[in-house]
């Protein structure tokens, strides 16, 4: 499981802030397709929240512990129904990222003659 540090924790709890759960754990509990889902999810933005339906904390509890322990998460942050949690994005996948593409061309060609207008002589 990941450790953060107090200061680590603070800023990813802001981050969260603003998102919306994107994995639910109802009924069935933790089950391998709902695990696959968080790990994709993980995969894809870091800092996810789970919200995880059921009156019983302890059961909460007990998810945010296997989640963590099987798919190397770290806790961020466990109020109310949500489950917050993060993993750094693995390296492959940081480097496989495309590079900005370069500005785009002007619209008209630098051959063309250019139109007199009013804010060509503005300045």
């Amino acid at each position: 499981m990941l450790q953060l540090s107090s200061v680590e924790r603070r800023e990813l709890r802001a981050r969260a802030h603003n998102l919306n759960p994107v994995v639910s754990i109802a009924e069935n509990g933790l089950t391998e397709a709902v695990l696959k889902e968080i790990e994709v999810n993980l995969n894809a933005h870091e800092l996810i929240k789970i919200r995880g339906y059921g009156d019983s904390r302890e059961n909460r509890v007990a998810y945010l512990e296997q989640i963590c322990s099987k798919l190397g998460a770290a806790d961020v942050q466990h109020i109310g129904k949500l489950l917050v949690i993060y993993r750094p994005a693995p390296i492959e996948n940081t480097a496989a990222t495309p590079a900005p593409s370069p500005k785009a061309r002007p619209r008209r060609p630098a051959s063309a003659p250019r139109k007199t207008t009013k804010r060509s002589f503005q300045g």
